[in-house]
């Protein structure tokens, strides 16, 4: 461990994905730019019991690629998710740990919910055989349960833990994870989110919380998710994991990593207001950008795109629209809006760890994806929504966002490399 630095740069070297649009970056990226949904009906249980009918279900994964068989059937799919998105990551990176260097090595990898799955199966196995309970699942079930098991994967011995803050958790895992690096806690972090909400009694309580968008008639199940949209009703739930490994920038450089951007703001503010609701004006998602504007003096009139929560709720995406105004200001509706949610569904805990994947991967290529089923502009948002098709421009900082049930609030700020 080493003394703090704040002037220390932390660079992203390494990117790692599952996710309704893909379970590589390469498929990922390329459908996401091609405007290719993840939204179908859902698969896992029968979809009538709700409104909605539809997921950003993960197709096409085996677990037993990426951890051992006996321990993928202990514990739950959103730690394999992890892991799968981990070691893509560190392998993009051409980060080996070893001996040299492990203890350098930190964990920052975080889940809203962890795995409640193997609790209800518990539950059911204990009402007529509890001495056939697994002595595994406890251990399997916790949020953090995924950062321990990267490092068992990987061998990072650093500092490892998870931070919860419900959809605003792979924001604010990213965002720690870089300030750790500055601190000197270590010189890589393997960090991002993981979540798989898609089990029915999840789904049905959002339904009746009545987050979640509806289909229209005679429109497909894509057309559901639908952020800034004049007639968006709610969201569609998803699962995956993201991840990427940071490093600091000296340390990237020395050993010729490829540097896909850099991390260089990241606020964290609480609404203190309601559970659920978003506070006034979008109050406490306006201070969370600021703050990771002010962080390490980022310009406010360089923010070339935004990333948002963009759930696709009325009141979600209003309040949401009125921070971006209020920290941003005239320049507000000259800033593209790149809603990736309307592709991949809500991931939940890891929401911000998906789109902090993409929003790397928009700086890095220059593009700024299209917000699918953008059709009808709300004036009372008055935002720049990039629609119809992606969009190839000058980003030289691009700003995700997340904002989480209790009212927690993230932002990180990510920066063109261009070798200097």
């Amino acid at each position: 461990m080493r003394k703090p630095d704040f002037s220390r740069r932390v660079a992203i070297t390494g990117l790692g994905i599952v996710s309704p649009v893909g379970s590589d970056i390469d498929t990922a990226w390329s459908n996401l730019v091609a405007g290719n949904s993840g939204l179908r009906e859902i698969t896992y249980w029968d979809p009538t019991v709700t409104d909605c009918h539809a997921a950003g279900e993960v197709h096409g994964f085996d677990p037993n690629t990426w951890m051992d068989f006996k321990a993928v059937r202990r514990t739950d799919k959103n730690v394999v998710f992890a892991v799968a998105a981990a070691k893509q990551a560190a392998a993009d990176a051409g980060l080996v740990i070893d001996a040299s260097n492990a203890e350098e090595v930190g964990v920052i990898f975080g889940s809203g919910a962890g795995g409640p799955g193997l609790m209800a199966n518990a539950i059911e196995t204990m009402k007529t055989r509890p001495k056939s309970v697994s002595p595994f699942f406890i251990a399997n079930m916790l949020p953090d349960t995924a950062s321990g098991q990267i490092a068992i994967e990987l061998g990072a011995k650093g500092p490892n833990m998870c931070v919860v803050t419900a959809c605003s958790t792979g924001t604010n895992n990213i965002g720690e994870a870089a300030e750790g690096i500055r601190r000197g806690d270590y010189h890589t972090v393997i960090t991002g989110a993981t979540e798989t909400p898609l089990y029915e009694v999840a789904y049905i309580g959002f339904s009746n919380m009545r987050g979640m968008g509806t289909p229209r008639e005679g429109r497909p199940l894509t057309d559901i998710s639908r952020p800034y949209d004049r007639s968006r009703d709610g969201f569609v739930l998803g699962e995956g994991s993201g991840a990427l490994v940071l490093e600091d920038l000296e340390i990237a450089r020395a050993r010729g990593a490829r540097i896909y951007a850099e991390v260089v703001g990241y606020g964290s503010a609480g609404d203190a207001w309601d559970l659920i609701q978003p506070v006034e004006q979008g109050e406490g998602t306006a201070r969370a950008m600021r703050w990771a504007l002010q962080r390490h003096d980022v310009p406010a009139d360089e923010i070339d795109m935004i990333n948002p929560h963009g759930t696709s709720t009325p009141l979600g995406d209003l309040r949401e629209s009125q921070a971006i105004h209020s920290v941003f200001g005239e320049r507000a509706n000259r800033i593209a809006i790149s809603g990736t949610k309307s592709m991949t569904g809500h991931l939940m805990g890891a929401a911000g760890a998906v789109e902090g994947v993409f929003t790397a991967l928009s700086v890095y290529h220059q593009t700024a994806p299209a917000t699918l089923n953008y059709e009808e502009p709300d004036p009372e948002l008055d935002l720049d929504v990039v629609h119809g098709e992606s969009r190839k421009m000058e980003i030289r900082y691009a700003m995700s966002d997340n904002i989480g049930l209790g009212g927690h609030n993230g932002a990180i700020i990510f920066k063109r490399y261009d070798g200097d």
